[in-house]
């Protein structure tokens, strides 16, 4: 038999496959070159059969026509042992493509000598197959084709991932199919569902990277058309038709009626290229085929009309959109569709219909793919290319390349879901043959198992590489409530990442205060919320301080979010704390101290319901990682609500809010990702008490007068990976073989680290406690550092454990080590037999082990050519393919254990949880001291340590203060001195003319004070403060037209949270109250404010104002000192000179008219503005006080308004004591 395939002639050379073929146009020189080709046999040398001839005995290649060109009247025939190749004349100029079967496959394959061109006077043929007949080409494979999805290409024609072009004609010419390797043992079924997922065979759409074998479409044969009578020849020519070749199918051409070629219509004539008479163009109509219709291709056809139930879409409980009970997570099947599914079609639908609102990533061979409405959004949003498989459209990208695709759906607000095969063909074939004799259900039994792995939102990715820093993203449930007509709140949310848990509950004001705090704080890429249970405000608060790519789940009261006992109940029956299986599980410390809490339980009941749903519950829960969160701490930290995290430029700058000239971008010098999330919560939080914040003062000084720790922690930690991230991951037992050597390399390197700290060591300072609590990280080292090949992990990216370690490895390696010996040894004894020494193993694709002899060689007739180059031919024979598939079995079974054995590693790594957390937690510490330390020392000059004192009476004193933020940007920053509270008034009435700088020196001094009590040196030459327990700010004008409130109604609102909330060690900075109404009635909020602050509250800060008629009206106020900013005037020339240096005084004025004129506003306008003033300042009530004023017999309005509470009856509860002691001041002074 090789001997024979050794002297079987070849097919004629055709056009290469690689070349882009030119569409025929009809012209006679289009056709005279196809038939100039090289290698086309001559018209002349054989005549082609009529229609009515009957086939010859298939053994004869000599005196009959090939075998494929025979008409036959079995309608939709195949091949029931083996799919072979088929091929049929083109009727077209266009050539023919070349076929690219094997050779050898069964003994009955029927060799062909060539294909010979129809003769001119012979009708064209009808082409199939016969049962017993197939075509033989080269035994070389054809190369691979490159499969491109991002990008269209005119030359992929053939690939399935091609651009599907309508057809004007219903012809479709045959394609040669390549049996896949993955599914040589299975006879083709022509079932009606059959065609339409080839399952078991993961090559039908997918080039694999380790084989050479060609793409295969399989596709549904169509029934068998009548027969009808040869179309009379017509001495007109017509030309051809450029759509009448797909070149992506590969049906049979039963139905397609007999035509004339158009290559009939000429002679060929090698040395003469011209037509051998004109070309005749006359048009004449094709009759119209009464074969069945060719059904249109998926993707050129909108989902609704293909399913009609997606038309008019209902959720799983048949509820429509608009219904108050809708769920756009599911979506209705009705029954009766699903009986016409495929059993890929089944599989899908099974898991999308649940997931409705998702985009499922399904798992196809290396491929994942999009179907049906997801393959829409891919093609639509990122241009992929949209093609279809069995009855659904599609779209796809390749396995490597899935995070770059899931970053992008998220990145556009997409929840992605990603289903993942459970077993490969090998497998597959494997179960099939132990579940066979259960008789399993054969329909399902056809596909791969896929089950769905996970899915990924913005606000739950727990994989490092698809973050886009190493900031936390946290997901937030909210619980809203009323408790004694107070509004009341549970939020519980979590860092997916690390696996951290905070759980919240407090009680608010009418303003939520504490929540939009909350929200500030922590900027939530993602909110579970119960529907319709969230206030108005709420909602509101969470709109405007939210991002617009931030997800937002409604989940139903209850049944979805639940209540505190249902939370419970779930918790402890779900085991996810149980330290083993069987073993009764013990809640965390800080969750058991939360158990009571009703409102914070709710939430982490519908938070933990919503991670149940993107199978995220058991990985993250079972951590144990709980804390309590404080929005706002009422003890030991300094509170920054979030209209002062917004205003003093925190985290976000409010120019494009990103987090350029920000504070936390200053400070944030840490090297460790986990630092600089801890580092984040230090600036939120920054201290209030006097001893903690000197211990960091303390540390940052020894850092920075003795630099070789933080050189050493500097160099030692600069590679350090997120280690609190992946210790999540290994806790999911989902952590990659290089990862978990990054793990292990960096915990030894926080050993190696801490040992060279400890030389440092030995003294009481908070540094030196830190070092001392690092535990010892040896002991749970020790085992992993012969535990396995870490060489193999971290390039091969697998778990190789050494000998000894796993039995069951050592034994599955054995028998493997087992098999390929006895495949040697047969390769020796055929050497011998053979009388060959260069006879050899080949592998070629997936046929692994083809026994490779130079083609002089005899080989037995029982071999099995698999393929063959221009020396050599290859060969299979049972005894061969025996061995061949037991190590192909037992490697399967192999690489089952090695997942097994990679999760039992991440599972003992894992029983050193806490102590791998506490490690993490004080080298965190380490690295935020450092970082303050490396911020202080780059300050500049002059730059201090500030002091503090506890004095009863509040202080802030900076002496020649800069803007931190603005150190490196402005070399010539003006620096000024301020003084509050202590033997100074309290408050500064700051005036000045207009951009001056009142507002820069309000935020310059709320930063010091923040860097101060952070524990950090200030940019000042001297700096003395009490603690200040809270900063509140109101500044700029700002509306807010999505909560329906205006620019005065903000400026109230938050006047209000100062006046009820502040303490006399609160520092409350007031920039232009009054600046959204009419000036009397600005004039009169801004006068009663400022007294109530001054006289009432008691605390320190700004009140920076352009009516300096307050600044008479308090010019004798004990807490009220009067400050402008200095500035030269030109008069004649409407110029203003702007010095930036705060003094004594009151400003004369805010000059507008010279702002004006500076910015432009045409002269004419400027000078008809100041004839108004004038007029309007003549005639005010305003300028009347400001004259009483100057002459002595004009008492203020507060110190009225306090005399006559404290006479009145129950006045004394009006006033406080120390108002009476200020009123007393303030009289005295009068």
């Amino acid at each position: 038999m090789g001997e024979k395939a050794a002297t079987t002639a070849r097919t004629p050379a055709k056009t290469p496959s690689t070349v882009k073929k030119a569409p025929s146009t009809g012209k006679q020189q289009s056709i005279l070159g196809f038939f100039s080709k090289k290698g086309v046999a001559d018209a002349s040398n054989g005549a082609s059969p009529t229609p009515s001839t009957k086939p010859t005995s298939t053994t004869d290649t000599r005196d009959s026509s090939p075998q494929c060109l025979k008409e036959t009247t079995r309608a939709n025939s195949m091949l029931v042992q083996r799919r072979t190749t088929k091929a049929t004349p083109v009727p077209s100029s266009d050539a023919i493509e070349p076929s690219s079967s094997q050779e050898n496959r069964a003994a009955d394959t029927v060799k062909v000598t060539g294909i010979h061109a129809t003769s001119p006077t012979t009708p064209a043929l009808t082409a199939t197959v016969g049962a017993k007949a197939a075509l033989h080409s080269s035994p070389s494979r054809k190369a691979k084709k490159a499969v491109n999805y991002a990008e269209s290409s005119d030359e992929d024609e053939d690939a399935v991932f091609a651009t599907m072009k309508p057809r004007r004609s219903k012809q479709r010419p045959s394609r040669a199919a390549v049996p896949d390797d993955e599914d040589e043992e299975e006879a083709y079924q022509a079932a009606p569902n059959d065609f339409e997922d080839d399952d078991d065979d993961l090559a039908d759409f997918v080039a694999s990277d380790d084989s050479d074998v060609p793409l295969r479409s399989k596709k549904r044969k169509r029934p068998a058309s009548k027969p009808t009578a040869p179309r009379k020849k017509s001495n007109l020519s017509s030309s051809p038709n450029p759509r009448s070749l797909p070149a992506d199918d590969d049906e049979d051409m039963e139905d397609i009626p007999p035509s004339t070629s158009t290559a009939q219509k000429w002679k060929y004539d090698p040395d003469n290229v011209q037509p051998s008479e004109p070309a005749a163009r006359a048009f004449v109509p094709t009759p119209k085929s009464t074969g069945p219709k060719q059904k249109a291709k998926p993707h050129t056809k909108e989902p609704e009309e293909r399913y009609p139930w997606l038309a008019n879409i209902l959720d799983s409980n048949k509820n429509p959109p608009g219904h108050p009970d809708f769920d756009p997570t599911s979506i209705y099947i009705p029954p009766h569709a699903e009986k016409n599914f495929s059993p890929f079609e089944k599989q899908y639908w099974d898991i999308k219909k649940k997931l409705w609102d998702t985009v499922v990533f399904f798992k196809k061979g290396k491929f994942y793919e999009l179907y049906e409405n997801d393959a829409t959004i891919g093609h639509q949003l990122f241009d992929l290319k949209l093609t279809d498989r069995v009855n659904m459209r599609m779209v796809g990208v390749p396995e490597s390349s899935l995070d770059l695709w899931v970053n992008q759906f998220v990145a556009k607000g997409y929840k992605v879901a990603r289903v993942d095969q459970m077993e490969s063909a090998l497998g597959k074939e494997m179960r099939e043959r132990e579940t066979s004799a259960k008789k399993a259900d054969k329909k399902a039994d056809k596909i791969i198992r896929r089950e769905l792995a996970c899915i990924l939102t913005g606000g739950t990715l727990v994989d490092g590489s698809m973050l886009q820093d190493d900031m936390a993203t946290y997901c937030a449930a909210i619980k809203e409530s009323t408790v004694d007509d107070k509004p009341a709140f549970g939020i519980a949310f979590v860092d997916a990442a690390t696996g951290q848990f905070l759980l919240s509950e407090f009680e608010d004001d009418i303003d939520l205060t504490k929540f939009e705090t909350f929200v500030a704080q922590i900027s939530p890429r993602e909110l579970v919320l119960e529907k319709s249970r969230l206030s108005t405000k709420a909602l509101r608060i969470l709109k405007n301080n939210t991002g617009p790519t931030t997800i937002w789940n409604y989940l139903r009261p209850g049944s979805e979010f639940w209540d505190a006992d249902h939370a419970r109940r779930e918790l402890d029956c779900s085991g996810y704390f149980a330290p083993d299986e069987g073993k009764e599980q013990v809640w965390p410390k800080k969750l058991d101290e939360a158990k009571s809490k009703d409102q914070a339980m709710s939430a982490l009941g519908g938070l933990t319901y919503y991670l149940r749903i993107l199978k995220l519950d058991q990985n993250l829960l079972s951590q144990g990682n709980f804390g309590w969160y404080h929005p706002i701490h009422r003890n030991g930290t300094l509170i920054l609500d979030g209209q002062s995290l917004i205003n003093l430029e925190i985290f976000t700058n409010t120019a494009n809010g990103g987090p350029e000239g920000t504070l936390f971008n200053l400070l944030n010098r840490c090297i460790t990702p986990f630092g600089k999330r801890l580092f984040r919560q230090w600036v939120c939080h920054p201290l209030c008490n006097i001893q903690k914040i000197n211990e960091r003062l303390d540390a940052v000084d020894m850092l920075n007068a003795d630099r070789g720790i933080l050189q050493q922690f500097s160099s030692q930690m600069v590679k350090m990976p997120d280690l609190e991230r992946l210790l999540s991951r290994i806790h999911a037992g989902a952590c990659r073989p290089e990862d978990f050597v990054r793990v292990l390399e960096g915990f030894e390197q926080i050993d190696y680290t801490m040992g060279l700290l400890s030389a440092f060591g030995g003294g009481s300072g908070l540094v030196d406690r830190l070092i001392a609590a690092m535990p010892d990280l040896k002991e749970p080292l020790g085992f992993w550092e012969t535990a396995f090949d870490r060489k193999k992990a971290r390039d091969g990216k697998i778990l190789i454990p050494e000998r000894g370690i796993e039995e069951d490895f050592d034994s599955s390696q054995d028998e493997i080590e087992r098999i390929k010996g006895e495949l040697h040894a047969l390769l020796d004894r055929q050497k011998t037999a053979l009388r060959c020494k260069t006879v050899k193993f080949t592998d070629v694709g997936k046929e692994i082990y083809q026994i490779e002899v130079p083609k002089s060689v005899k080989v037995p007739s029982s071999w099995r050519q698999m393929s063959a180059t221009a020396a050599v031919k290859r060969y299979y024979y049972r005894e061969l393919e025996d061995l061949v598939r037991e190590l192909q079995e037992a490697e399967e079974t192999h690489s089952q254990i090695v997942k097994e054995v990679a999760s039992r590693f991440f599972k003992r790594f894992d029983v050193d949880y806490e102590v791998w957390l506490q490690a993490i937690r004080i080298i965190a510490q380490l690295d935020c001291l450092i970082s303050l330390a490396k911020s202080s020392a780059a300050l500049g000059v002059p730059s201090c340590r500030p002091v503090f004192v506890d004095d009863e009476r509040s202080v802030v004193e900076f002496n020649e203060l800069r803007h931190p933020c603005m150190i490196n940007t402005v070399a010539d920053f003006i620096p000024n001195d301020i003084k509050l509270g202590g033997d100074e008034a309290k408050i500064n009435l700051l005036t000045g003319a207009n951009a001056a700088g009142k507002s820069t020196i309000l935020r310059m001094s709320c930063i010091a004070v923040i860097m101060a009590q952070i524990g950090c040196h200030v940019p000042a030459a001297s700096a003395t403060l009490t603690p200040i327990d809270r900063i509140m700010s109101r500044l700029g004008a700002n509306d807010n037209i999505f909560a329906a409130q205006s620019t005065f109604f903000v400026e109230l609102s938050e006047t209000k949270k100062m006046l009820s909330e502040a303490t006399p060690r609160s520092l409350v900075i007031l920039d232009e109250l009054g600046r959204g109404t009419s000036s009397y009635d600005g004039v009169a909020v801004a006068q009663a404010v400022l007294h109530h602050v001054a006289s009432h509250v008691g605390c320190v800060g700004f009140f920076a104002t352009h009516y300096h008629s307050l600044a008479a009206e308090f010019a004798h106020h004990p807490e009220v000192g009067a400050r402008r900013m200095r500035i030269d005037v030109d008069a004649d020339r409407r110029r203003v000179t702007f010095l930036y240096r705060l003094e004594e005084g009151v400003a004369e004025g805010s000059f507008g008219m010279h702002c004006a004129a500076m910015c432009g506003i045409p002269g004419r306008v400027v000078e008809r503005a100041e004839v108004a003033a004038r007029e309007w300042e003549h005639t005010s009530r305003l300028r009347e006080s400001l004259e009483r004023a100057r002459e002595g017999c004009y008492i203020p309005l507060g110190v009225l308004s306090d005399v006559a509470a404290l006479l009145r009856s129950g006045g004394e509860e009006e006033v406080e004591e120390s108002g009476v002691g200020v009123l007393l001041r303030a009289i005295e002074a009068l």
